[in-house]
């Protein structure tokens, strides 16, 4: 997801792209009960739940370590009966119904955190199924069922698809596959302005494509077959993608490798892009950043991809720590891409950071090994994931027009 970002949900219409998040007060008041001990982070869940309980628990994964069994148990109680996710449910003992607000980017986030840590095919079998139930004729996904087809959505999905073992190529409706989308939704080189290569959220009202720095992380992630979490690729040429022209995009992969270099181009001045939130333009935007490190690694642009990340490292502790989890599990994600290490990142501990919004983990499993602790031993086979990036919330479909980025993702996300 990310992009994949991811990438990711704005809480309340306000946690929005780099914007971080402010810290809910976690003391029970009677107009907001407790929230259930279970959940990583503080803050108000109804819209980005069960993508920051997703990302955190994915996270904890790639760096090696056990999350609480209760964590993975309460993500997997969030489920509907269709097999789709709501960003959160309150009552899980009630059947989810028309009014409960299911999407696919909640959904395609749970798929790859519960499929990385593995014994949840049930789950996971029945998160897809109905994912593909709701593709859209195009062969892409929106954030809810039924929704226009969007870059963001289509990638997280891809991911989700792509880390079950299934080839997304063959998940096709209407003739056409999630690929196909993505390349309907790639700039072409002769855009107008400094577009060229991009992708866009959605296309515009009279079909035009507008690039979203947002969406083309997510593009070149899911293009890739990536997902929210990639291991340290191969440098692709002196520069992976900065060397790369933009060639028309026949293919997944050229849209890809146009998009990475136009990530690329707009990294290459500070090493981060910025918000495009109005009055924020000249800020960091960090969670946009982050997951733009995911892609270029999967596209083997290494090179950038580092440079990005030591400026993550330089300058991301703060946001992390005033967005929460999911804040975190980003910077996690993009450490692992370039392999870097995330208990050493710019002199902060991100795995210790994340595990400590999450519940208090029991001294020892039913198997004997210490939950939350780092899984010594399995590091080396595990402590790498395949395929992608991140999810947005409701309101990025209003804010997308503005190229608006959701994190905490959001956010996104997500994402």
């Amino acid at each position: 997801m990310n992009v994949r970002s991811s990438a990711a949900v704005l809480a309340a219409i306000a946690v929005i792209g780099a914007a971080a998040p402010a810290a809910a007060d976690p003391s029970p008041s009677p107009s907001r009960p407790a929230l259930p001990s279970a959940l990583y982070g503080e803050s108000d869940p109804q819209y980005d739940g069960v993508w920051r309980q997703s990302l955190a628990l994915l996270a904890q994964h790639t760096a090696g370590v056990e999350p609480p069994a209760e964590a993975v148990d309460w993500l997997t109680g969030q489920q509907c009966a269709d097999g789709s996710f709501a960003p959160f449910r309150a009552d899980t003992g009630t059947e989810c119904d028309a009014k409960t607000m299911v999407d696919t980017n909640q959904t395609a986030a749970a798929v790859q955190a519960l499929t990385a840590l593995g014994g949840h095919d049930a789950v996971t079998g029945k998160a897809l199924d109905w994912l593909k139930s709701v593709q859209n004729e195009d062969g892409g996904w929106g954030y809810t069922a039924g929704g226009a087809t969007d870059t963001n959505s289509t990638s997280l999905v891809v991911g989700a698809l792509a880390a079950a073992g299934e080839e997304p190529a063959e998940v096709v409706k209407g003739g056409e596959s999630p690929y196909d989308a993505l390349l309907k939704l790639a700039l072409p080189c002769d855009a107008e302005g400094d577009g060229a290569g991009a992708f866009a959220f959605q296309p515009g009202k009279k079909g035009e494509l507008t690039a979203n720095a947002d969406a083309t992380a997510a593009g070149v992630a899911g293009s890739l077959g990536a997902g929210l979490v990639v291991a340290p690729g191969k440098d692709k040429g002196k520069g992976g993608a900065a060397d790369a022209a933009c060639e028309k995009a026949r293919t997944p992969e050229q849209a890809a490798a146009n998009g990475a270099a136009h990530l690329t181009d707009a990294l290459a001045a500070d090493g981060h892009l910025v918000s495009a939130l109005p009055g924020a333009e000249d800020q960091p935007d960090y969670g946009n950043t982050a997951d733009a490190v995911v892609a270029l690694a999967a596209q083997g642009a290494t090179g950038p991809a580092a440079k990005s990340a030591a400026w993550l490292e330089e300058n991301a502790a703060g946001w992390a720590a005033q967005s929460g989890p999911a804040a975190y599990a980003q910077l996690i994600f993009a450490a692992h891409a370039t392999g870097t290490d995330p208990r050493a990142f710019g002199g902060t501990d991100l795995v210790k950071k994340l595990t400590a919004t999450g519940p208090a983990a029991p001294a020892t499993d039913a198997s004997g090994a210490k939950n939350g602790q780092e899984r010594t031993d399995e590091k080396e086979k595990d402590g790498s994931g395949s395929g992608v990036w991140w999810a947005l919330g409701a309101f990025l479909v209003a804010a997308a027009g503005a190229g608006v980025l959701v994190s905490s993702r959001k956010k996104r996300r997500q994402p």
